[in-house]
C-alpha cells in the first residue's frame, strides 16, 4: 500500500521534484494510508521515513545493475519481477557491488512503479555528467556567446562606423 500510496502521491504532483518528492510528503502520506489502513497507524517519521530509505535503497541497487555504465549481461524477468543474468556475470558485479547479493534470487516487485518516481535522480549512460562537467560546460557556452557578441558589435561596427 505504501508504493501505491507513493505513485499517487507523484501522479498528483503537489509534492514532486527531480529526485523524488518534495519536503512535507511523508505527512501526506501518512495521511493517505491512515486512510486505507487505518489501524495500521504509521507515523512518517520514523517509520515511513524508514521504508521510504530502504525501498529507495534496494531500487537503485537494481536499476543501477540494469541501467549503469558497463553493465550489460543483466536483464529484468518481467513475470517473475526479477533481476536476472548467467552466474558469470552475478559473481563479477558482486565482488565490487556487495549489496547486490541479495537480489541474486529475490524478486523486487515494486521495480516499475519506482522507475516514475526517481529514474531522473540516477544519472547514467552515454548523458550522465558530474558536477564540474556540467560547470565546464556552461562556462564554454558562455564563451561561445560572448565572442558571439563580440564578432556581431565589430561587424556593426565596421557597417556604421562612429
Amino acid at each position: 500500500m505504501l508504493v501505491a500510496c507513493m505513485v499517487d502521491l507523484h501522479n498528483v504532483g503537489t509534492f514532486n521534484v527531480d529526485t523524488g518528492f518534495k519536503a512535507g510528503y511523508l505527512y501526506e502520506l501518512e495521511k493517505m494510508l491512515e486512510k486505507v489502513l487505518p489501524h495500521v497507524m504509521l507515523k512518517a517519521k520514523p517509520n515511513l521515513e524508514s521504508m521510504i530509505r530502504t525501498l529507495k535503497s534496494d531500487w537503485a541497487i537494481v536499476y543501477d545493475m540494469l541501467s549503469g555504465k558497463n553493465n550489460s549481461g543483466f536483464g529484468w524477468d518481467e513475470h517473475r519481477q526479477l533481476v536476472v543474468a548467467e552466474d558469470v556475470v552475478w559473481n563479477s558485479y558482486i565482488n565490487s557491488h556487495k549489496e547486490a547479493d541479495q537480489f541474486k534470487h529475490r524478486n523486487f516487485p515494486y521495480y516499475d512503479q519506482l522507475i516514475a518516481i526517481y529514474a531522473k535522480d540516477r544519472a547514467t549512460g552515454k548523458d550522465a555528467e558530474i558536477a564540474v562537467d556540467i560547470i565546464e560546460e556552461i562556462d564554454v557556452k558562455d564563451v561561445a556567446t560572448t565572442n558571439t557578441h563580440e564578432e556581431r558589435n565589430d561587424f556593426c561596427n565596421t557597417l556604421n562606423p562612429a
